[in-house]
C-alpha cells in the first residue's frame, strides 16, 4: 500500500511530540531537583535573572529551561516584561511534594528505564527477567516519592476509611502487614494517622528494607512500625487484621500463591488491601495516556520483574479488575469488590 503522505507528516509530527517530551522529561528533573520549581511556585513573574539568584544557578542555563518549559505549556512568558509565570494549578503538580498529583518524582523511574535499557533489549531476545534489585537505583527513590502523597491523602484518608470496620479496628490497635513495602512510604503512612496499631512492613529487596527503616526513624514511628527482608510468599508474624499489596501485586511471580499466604496469615474476619495501577478489562478500554504511561512501566519494570522470579506469570501493570479478582478467588479470598478508582489507583477489598 501507498502511505498517505499527509497521515504520514500527522504520525511525524506525533512522534516528535514524544521525542521533545523525552528530552524535556530530562529538564523536569533538573528543575525538580534544583528548586527552580519550587521558586517558581508562588506565582510570581520572573526573569531568567531572577530565578538564577533565587536558586543560585547559572543564569543562561535558567534561561534555556524556562524556554523550554514555556514551550511545553508548563510556564507562561510575558514578552513585553520577558518574565515567566508559573500558574498556581501546574505548581499543584510540580511544586507541591503533597499533592497527591505531584509528579516529578516520576520521571525518576523513566529515567532508570532507559538506564536499564540494554537489559531490557536482552531480556526480549531471551525472555528472561529483570529482578527490582537489578535496575538503576533511581527507580527506588523515584517510586517511593512518586506514590507518597497518594497514600498520605488517599489510602488513609479514603481507602481504608471505605473498609467496613477497619477504622475502628485500627484505632483500637490492629496488626497490618504491608508487603512490597519498597521504601515504606504506604506502611510509615499508615503508622502515623493509626498510633496504637503496630506494622510490618515486607519486602525481598534488602536495600530497600534499610531504607524504610531510616524512613521509619526519621518519621518518628519506629516504636510500632518493623520492617523485614522477606518475599510475598514467606513472610510470618501473623496473624494480622490487615495485609496490604500497594501497588506490588502485579510485580510478584506468584500473585497466586502470595495470595494464598496473605489470606492464610489473616485473622478472622480479617480483609486484604489490593491497590493496582488503575486499569480497565479491555485493551480498548486502557487506550490513553495514563494506560500508555503504565503499559509502558509494565514492559520496561513490572513484567520482567514477575519473569525473574518463581512461576513469572506476568500479571502485568493494567490486569484489569476481573482478572485480579479471579487470582484472589483462586487464592481463597471471598467478598471482593472495588472500593475505589481514581485516574491513577484501581483500589480492591476481599475477606479472608
Amino acid at each position: 500500500m501507498t502511505p498517505d503522505s499527509t497521515r504520514v507528516e500527522a504520525f511525524a509530527h506525533r512522534v516528535v511530540a514524544d521525542l521533545a517530551a523525552a528530552f524535556s522529561g530530562v529538564l523536569v528533573n533538573v528543575g525538580h531537583k534544583l528548586g527552580l520549581y519550587t521558586a517558581l511556585a508562588d506565582g510570581r513573574p520572573v526573569t531568567a535573572e531572577d530565578l538564577a539568584r533565587r536558586t543560585g544557578t547559572d543564569p543562561r542555563y535558567v534561561r534555556e529551561w524556562l524556554n523550554n518549559q514555556t514551550a511545553g505549556g508548563y510556564l507562561t512568558h510575558d514578552p513585553a516584561r520577558d518574565t515567566y509565570t508559573m500558574p498556581p494549578e501546574h505548581a499543584v503538580v510540580l511544586a507541591n511534594p503533597d499533592s497527591p498529583v505531584f509528579l516529578p518524582p516520576a520521571f525518576d523511574v523513566a529515567s532508570s528505564a532507559w538506564l536499564d535499557e540494554d537489559k531490557l533489549v536482552d531480556a526480549f531476545r531471551t525472555g528472561r527477567g529483570i529482578g527490582w534489585h537489578e535496575h538503576a537505583p533511581r527507580l527506588f527513590a523515584g517510586t517511593e516519592a512518586f506514590f507518597r502523597p497518594g497514600y498520605r491523602q488517599h489510602l488513609v484518608g479514603e481507602w481504608i476509611p471505605a473498609m467496613d470496620g477497619m477504622v475502628a479496628r485500627l484505632e483500637r490497635g490492629a496488626k497490618v502487614a504491608d508487603i512490597g513495602c519498597g521504601h515504606g512510604a504506604s506502611t510509615i503512612a499508615m503508622a502515623e494517622r493509626w498510633p496504637k496499631s503496630r506494622f510490618f512492613g515486607f519486602d525481598y529487596h534488602e536495600a530497600s528494607v534499610r531504607t524504610a527503616r531510616e524512613r521509619a526513624e526519621a518519621a518518628g514511628v519506629a516504636d510500632r512500625v518493623v520492617f523485614g527482608v522477606a518475599d510475598a510468599k514467606s513472610f510470618a508474624g501473623g496473624p494480622y487484621d490487615l495485609v496490604c499489596f500497594m501497588d506490588a501485586f502485579h510485580d510478584f511471580g506468584d500473585p497466586v500463591g502470595a495470595a494464598r499466604h496473605a489470606h492464610d496469615v489473616l485473622a478472622k474476619d480479617g480483609r486484604l488491601l489490593l491497590v493496582e495501577p488503575h486499569a480497565g478489562d479491555r485493551l480498548e478500554d486502557n487506550l490513553n495516556p495514563v494506560g500508555r504511561l503504565f503499559y509502558a512501566a509494565s514492559t520496561a519494570i513490572c513484567t520482567p520483574n514477575s519473569k525473574s522470579q518463581e512461576v513469572g506469570l506476568a500479571l502485568g501493570a493494567q490486569a484489569g479488575p476481573r482478572r485480579l479478582s479471579e487470582v484472589l478467588r483462586e487464592a481463597g479470598f471471598r467478598g471482593i469488590h472495588p472500593t475505589a478508582d481514581t485516574p491513577f489507583n484501581l483500589v480492591v477489598e476481599a475477606r479472608a
